[in-house]
């Protein structure tokens, strides 16, 4: 395991908050290609969906932190904070931006004059999550970052 973390950034926690988040995006990847029967490689890099990539990300980093240096340590807390406010973020500003992108969207489809150039482009409409994606990426966060430091300690 050591060879593993010497060999990709050198960190452990970055890379079981790199790990976390691939592992979100791949299941995000596999739930799309499950539920729509269609094959979107977009859904490898996008963010909105099922479970949340960046609560995984910032849990794992939490998770690891707390379990490598306690629970009650500065690094811990402020990684703490820092997953409180991503996926605060997540599931609420990201959320709202997205249904103002639906809005946005079905304004511009059903625009019966010419459409100005500024309506070319579709909003992408998939930004946030629902506080149940955002649960879940935490747990799959937590998971890794545990269960990672546990394993390499």
């Amino acid at each position: 395991m050591r060879n593993v973390v010497d060999t990709f950034t050198g960190n452990l926690i970055l890379n079981l908050s790199i790990l976390a988040w691939a592992m979100a995006q791949i299941i995000k990847f596999i739930i799309t290609l499950i539920t729509k029967r269609k094959l979107d490689w977009r859904h490898i890099l996008s963010s909105g969906g099922m479970p949340s990539s960046h609560s995984a990300f910032v849990c794992a980093c939490a998770a690891s932190m707390g379990f490598m240096y306690g629970w009650a340590s500065p690094v811990f807390t402020i990684s703490a904070v820092v997953a409180i406010v991503v996926m605060y973020d997540a599931a609420n500003v990201r959320k709202a931006a997205g249904e103002q992108a639906k809005i946005l969207n079905y304004i511009m489809d059903h625009w019966t004059e010419m459409k100005p150039a500024l309506f070319g482009k579709e909003l992408k409409e998939l930004l946030g999550h629902t506080p149940f994606q955002v649960l879940m990426g935490g747990l799959l966060g937590v998971a890794v970052g545990l269960l990672g430091a546990w394993l390499y300690s």
